[in-house]
């Protein structure tokens, strides 16, 4: 290879500085709209079980894989994939589909020409006929294909799925002709006690590391590091807290923990003061370290009553990293998640 050959360049400023600005949007979902969050960042939702942690991915997942524009409809979405890692192995794909319908039918009801008409001051409408077939499948076919989901039940899985992360997302961009913009991991701190348990054993009988905690968290870190290197992206993990002095005390908690990630109210039954929603840090300082925001959330003790008079639950988000000196309450709805004034 000659000189003049290695120092040709790839792409003029301009083509960079335009790749590099398609590739950032803002991230405006609440309750993650305080800070603009941008591809390359990794944000960690940390809360108990359960806090709306995972509801927050898949309002995010659903903003993504739905296009800005659909048949002349506004859905503002980005129109890119997005990479979801199941270390929980409970995520609820029917939840995620349900969810996106709604979103679908809801913005093309909001968006179909009505007849207005003014009696009174108040403002009625007439629905046309359009607005009966509100929900359009080839949009929701294209959007659900925009979703990759890979569950993992170990850090072996977990690994060997970063390392072979950039062939696959490369040959799904390929496919779909679009770029992945999400990389959710849901919860990176699935495997934590089990690998804290494990007693560290030699990979062979060469020079390679054992597999311990701290190698797994440094694996990890590495992988996700490449990754964004080559195919930048906006990674958002969640992680489970540590009640109180680090541990569950009591077998209730053990078993809402278990068994009640859908029951809120069994949560409310708990006493705050025993709770004590303080971010307490237990991954390894190489995650610590590599984490660029951070937002804590909670189950608040207020109710809303809905228009079926049962009461649905408010959460409190709080951002640790940036330090903000606010909090946000919202809810989660069978659309999405709204905010609380």
């Amino acid at each position: 290879m000659s000189i003049k050959e290695w120092i040709n360049t790839n792409e003029s400023a301009k083509e960079m500085l335009e790749r590099v600005l398609t590739e950032r949007p803002f991230l405006l979902l609440p309750p993650l709209h305080r800070v603009p969050l941008r591809v390359g960042n990794v944000v960690e939702i940390v809360g108990p079980s359960p806090s709306a942690k995972t509801e927050i991915l898949i309002q995010a997942a659903i903003s993504c894989v739905l296009p800005k524009q659909w048949n002349g409809v506004h859905y503002g979405g980005l129109e890119r994939l997005v990479m979801y890692i199941d270390l929980d192995c409970r995520f609820d794909i029917l939840r995620l589909s349900q969810s996106l319908k709604l979103r679908i039918m809801e913005t093309k009801r909001s968006s179909d020409q009505i007849d207005w008409s003014r009696e009174e001051g108040l403002c009625k409408y007439k629905e046309t006929k359009e607005t009966i077939a509100d929900f359009d499948e080839d949009l929701f076919l294209a959007c659900m294909r925009r979703f990759l989901y890979v569950c993992c039940y170990n850090s072996f899985e977990f690994l060997s799925t970063l390392k072979t992360l950039h062939y696959q997302l490369q040959k799904e961009s390929e496919a779909h002709g679009v770029a992945v913009h999400f990389l959710m991991i849901d919860s990176i701190s699935a495997f934590y006690w089990i690998d804290r348990a494990s007693t560290p054993l030699p990979l062979g009988f060469d020079k390679r590391k054992s597999l311990s905690l701290q190698t797994v968290a440094e694996t990890v870190v590495q992988e996700i590091r490449k990754l964004l290197q080559m195919q930048p992206m906006l990674v958002l993990v969640t992680k489970a807290t540590l009640f109180g002095d680090g541990s569950l005390t009591s077998n209730a908690k053990r078993t809402f923990r278990k068994w009640h990630s859908q029951d809120t109210s069994y949560l409310r039954t708990l006493q705050l003061d025993d709770q004590k929603y303080l971010h307490r840090e237990y991954m390894p300082s190489v995650w610590q370290l590599f984490i660029t925001h951070r937002i804590l959330l909670r189950v608040s003790d207020e109710e809303c009553a809905n228009a079926e008079s049962r009461s649905t639950p408010i959460y409190v988000s709080e951002w640790l990293l940036p330090s903000l000196s606010f909090v946000d309450k919202f809810m989660v709805k069978d659309a999405g998640i709204s905010m609380v004034t």
